[in-house]
Protein backbone atom coordinates (compact mmCIF):
# COMPACT_ATOMS: atom_id res chain seq x y z
CA UNK A 1 0.00 0.00 0.00
CA UNK A 2 0.95 3.52 -0.42
CA UNK A 3 1.07 5.78 2.16
CA UNK A 4 -1.95 7.31 3.24
CA UNK A 5 -2.77 10.87 4.32
CA UNK A 6 -5.50 11.55 7.34
CA UNK A 7 -7.31 14.38 8.20
CA UNK A 8 -7.60 14.37 12.21
CA UNK A 9 -9.65 17.66 12.89
CA UNK A 10 -6.71 19.99 14.27
CA UNK A 11 -4.04 17.80 13.02
CA UNK A 12 -2.71 15.88 10.04
CA UNK A 13 -1.09 13.05 9.50
CA UNK A 14 1.41 12.13 6.44
CA UNK A 15 4.64 9.70 5.74
CA UNK A 16 7.55 10.39 7.54
CA UNK A 17 10.09 12.14 5.56
CA UNK A 18 13.61 13.10 5.31
CA UNK A 19 14.60 15.14 2.31
CA UNK A 20 15.31 18.17 1.12
CA UNK A 21 11.42 20.31 1.92
CA UNK A 22 11.07 18.37 5.08
CA UNK A 23 13.28 16.47 7.44
CA UNK A 24 11.20 14.43 10.35
CA UNK A 25 14.44 13.16 12.01
CA UNK A 26 15.20 15.99 14.33
CA UNK A 27 11.87 15.70 15.36
CA UNK A 28 12.24 11.90 16.18
CA UNK A 29 15.40 12.05 17.60
CA UNK A 30 13.17 14.09 20.43
CA UNK A 31 11.34 11.02 21.31
CA UNK A 32 14.04 8.89 21.00
CA UNK A 33 13.69 7.45 17.66
CA UNK A 34 17.17 7.49 16.29
CA UNK A 35 17.64 5.01 14.03
CA UNK A 36 19.16 5.78 10.78
CA UNK A 37 16.92 3.84 8.57
CA UNK A 38 13.86 4.78 10.23
CA UNK A 39 12.35 6.99 7.76
CA UNK A 40 13.19 4.59 4.98
CA UNK A 41 12.31 1.94 6.95
CA UNK A 42 8.90 3.05 7.59
CA UNK A 43 7.85 3.86 3.59
CA UNK A 44 9.62 -0.23 3.46
CA UNK A 45 6.62 -1.00 6.06
CA UNK A 46 4.03 1.09 3.58
CA UNK A 47 5.04 -1.04 0.51
CA UNK A 48 4.95 -4.35 2.64
CA UNK A 49 1.86 -3.91 4.57
CA UNK A 50 3.44 -5.09 7.86
CA UNK A 51 3.73 -1.50 9.25
CA UNK A 52 1.92 1.46 8.95
CA UNK A 53 3.61 4.67 10.52
CA UNK A 54 2.22 8.23 10.11
CA UNK A 55 4.13 11.55 10.91
CA UNK A 56 1.40 13.76 13.06
CA UNK A 57 1.38 17.26 12.03
CA UNK A 58 0.70 20.80 13.05
CA UNK A 59 -1.42 21.61 9.59
CA UNK A 60 0.09 24.81 9.04
CA UNK A 61 4.19 24.40 9.88
CA UNK A 62 3.96 20.66 8.79
CA UNK A 63 6.41 20.50 12.27
CA UNK A 64 5.97 16.70 13.39
CA UNK A 65 4.52 16.48 17.19
CA UNK A 66 4.34 12.86 17.40
CA UNK A 67 4.05 9.60 15.22
CA UNK A 68 1.25 6.94 15.15
CA UNK A 69 2.06 3.41 13.66
CA UNK A 70 -0.48 0.80 12.70
CA UNK A 71 -0.04 -3.09 12.53
CA UNK A 72 -2.61 -3.95 9.37
CA UNK A 73 -2.06 -7.70 10.75
CA UNK A 74 -3.16 -7.16 14.31
CA UNK A 75 -4.76 -3.54 14.19
CA UNK A 76 -2.01 -2.75 17.04
CA UNK A 77 -1.60 0.86 17.25
CA UNK A 78 1.49 2.61 18.77
CA UNK A 79 1.78 6.64 19.50
CA UNK A 80 4.92 8.33 20.60
CA UNK A 81 4.68 11.72 21.28
CA UNK A 82 7.14 14.99 21.50
CA UNK A 83 6.54 16.99 24.90
CA UNK A 84 3.62 18.79 25.30
CA UNK A 85 1.95 16.94 22.72
CA UNK A 86 -0.07 13.59 23.76
CA UNK A 87 -3.51 15.26 23.34
CA UNK A 88 -2.72 15.55 19.58
CA UNK A 89 -1.18 12.18 19.23
CA UNK A 90 -4.27 10.54 20.79
CA UNK A 91 -6.38 12.26 18.56
CA UNK A 92 -4.25 11.17 15.75
CA UNK A 93 -4.32 7.58 17.28
CA UNK A 94 -8.23 7.94 17.42
CA UNK A 95 -8.21 8.77 13.37
CA UNK A 96 -5.98 5.62 12.91
CA UNK A 97 -8.30 3.25 14.63
CA UNK A 98 -11.09 4.64 12.65
CA UNK A 99 -8.64 3.95 9.19
CA UNK A 100 -8.04 0.08 10.58
CA UNK A 101 -11.43 -0.52 11.20
CA UNK A 102 -12.27 0.97 7.77
CA UNK A 103 -9.59 -1.96 6.41
CA UNK A 104 -11.51 -4.39 8.56
CA UNK A 105 -14.98 -3.84 6.80
CA UNK A 106 -13.53 -3.70 3.31
CA UNK A 107 -11.48 -7.12 3.75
Amino acid sequence: MEPIEINAGSWYLRALRADERIDDRPALADMGITSAGYVADSLTGWQQDVRYTWAVCEPTTGELLGEVTLSPSTGMIEMHARAGHAVAVQTAADAVRRFADSLQENT
